[in-house]
């Protein structure tokens, strides 16, 4: 196109037109896209440095995610605290109350409601895990949280073993448990009138015994010729936290019962009539459980403080790791709005300034519209004069 001749006006009013074409598509560019540097060739310096602040910014958005979860792990191990907690009172409670009472049947029942909450506890503990860590379950458990893209600003939070109460980081030692003895016996002998069946123990000397040794406290039944076995029954019934019951012949039943107790039988007038007396007679002691003394009941409620106090003490250290966590959350999430603010300094676009020139280059390519034309009806001028 060298050898088209234009005049200087002409293409001088061409250049400016090419030049506000340009300026229109770029300021639209900017408006459709809300960035005045959408490229390195935009600006090289800005663009890179934007680029690097959203990098990190992404970074640390993924780090954001970590931590929530970290704070997620400490608030199942707060929680998991909180109701162990619950659970040591209701087992001092259940402590203080056999402490209350000397009925045998009653301990034995508290050591089992005792054992019950023990089994709870750590049951919960095994139960508060997040996501494959729990900060209860000792060993294997420890939470590493990062702070930064590196690694290397973090917390380190070790976990505590609350599901093994024998050689864990809590001790509550689990309560030997009251055995019911076997059933005790007396096959009697001697009936009266001549029958199989035992009316009365008339047939028995009037100076034997029976004495009946119940935890170490003794009590003697004295038989007369007017001792009955309903007496004999009576005074069984009367000394033994058990159901006592005759079979209408020559036995005499005791069920199973939770005190330690014997029976010693004492033939004082050679055997009496038809050789009357105690024939046999049986009976098993009861295991005695933890509850069974008070000291027993002192050493559980001391143990139970004892992990009031761990619980306590951890519950505070977790929660000085919460707020922590929580902490360097919020700062990471601030963090990463001042680092998305600072590209979109270097990168965004003034919409109001961008919406501005757009309208003022239109008008100049209006304007130089009009001149080009300008300038080429002067040549057309040239023409009607040689015509």
């Amino acid at each position: 196109m060298s050898d088209i001749t234009l005049t200087a006006a002409v293409r001088s009013n061409l250049s400016t037109l090419q030049s506000t074409s340009n300026l229109i598509s770029q300021t639209q560019e900017r408006l459709s896209t809300g960035y005045k540097v959408n490229s390195a060739l935009d600006n090289p310096n800005s663009f890179f440095t934007a680029e690097s602040l959203n990098n990190r910014a992404g970074d640390l958005s993924n780090l954001q995610d970590d931590i929530g979860q970290g704070v997620s792990t400490l608030e199942a191990a707060d929680k998991g605290i909180s109701a162990i907690s619950e659970l040591v009172d209701a087992a001092k409670a259940k402590a203080n109350q056999a402490l209350q009472t000397d009925d045998a049947k009653e301990r034995a029942t508290y050591e089992k409601q005792f054992n019950e909450l023990r089994t709870q506890i750590t049951d919960l503990a095994k139960d508060s895990g997040y996501k494959g860590k729990n900060l209860l379950a000792g060993t294997g458990n420890d939470l590493e949280v990062k702070f930064n893209e590196d690694g290397s600003s973090n917390l380190n939070i070790s976990a505590v073993d609350y599901t093994d109460l024998e050689n864990g980081d809590m001790k509550i030692s689990g309560l030997t448990e009251s055995d019911k003895g076997s059933s005790a016996s007396l096959t009697l002998t001697g009936a009266t009138d001549g029958s199989t069946t035992l009316e009365s123990l008339a047939a028995f000397e009037a100076t034997d015994t029976l004495e009946i040794d119940v935890n170490g406290t003794k009590a003697t039944l004295t038989i007369s010729s007017e001792t009955t076995v309903d007496d004999l029954v009576g005074f069984l019934d009367d000394n033994l936290d058990s159901t006592v019951t005759y079979d209408g012949t020559t036995g005499i039943s005791v069920e199973e019962g939770y005190e330690n107790f014997s029976f010693t039988y004492t033939n004082n007038g050679g055997g009496g009539a038809d050789g009357a007396g105690v024939a046999d007679k049986s009976v098993s002691d009861a295991t005695s459980g933890s509850f069974q003394t008070d000291a027993g009941i002192e050493a559980a409620i001391g143990e139970l403080n004892s992990a009031n106090s761990t619980l306590r003490a951890q519950a505070s250290t977790f929660g000085t790791n919460l707020s922590i966590v929580e902490n360097r959350q919020d700062f990471t999430s601030e963090m990463i709005k001042t680092l998305e603010v600072g590209a979109g300094k270097l990168t965004l676009a003034d919409m109001n300034k961008e919406g501005a020139n757009l309208s003022a280059l239109q008008t100049q390519q209006q304007l130089a519209t009009s001149t080009l034309s300008l300038a080429a009806q002067a040549s057309q001028s040239v023409l009607q004069l040689i015509r």
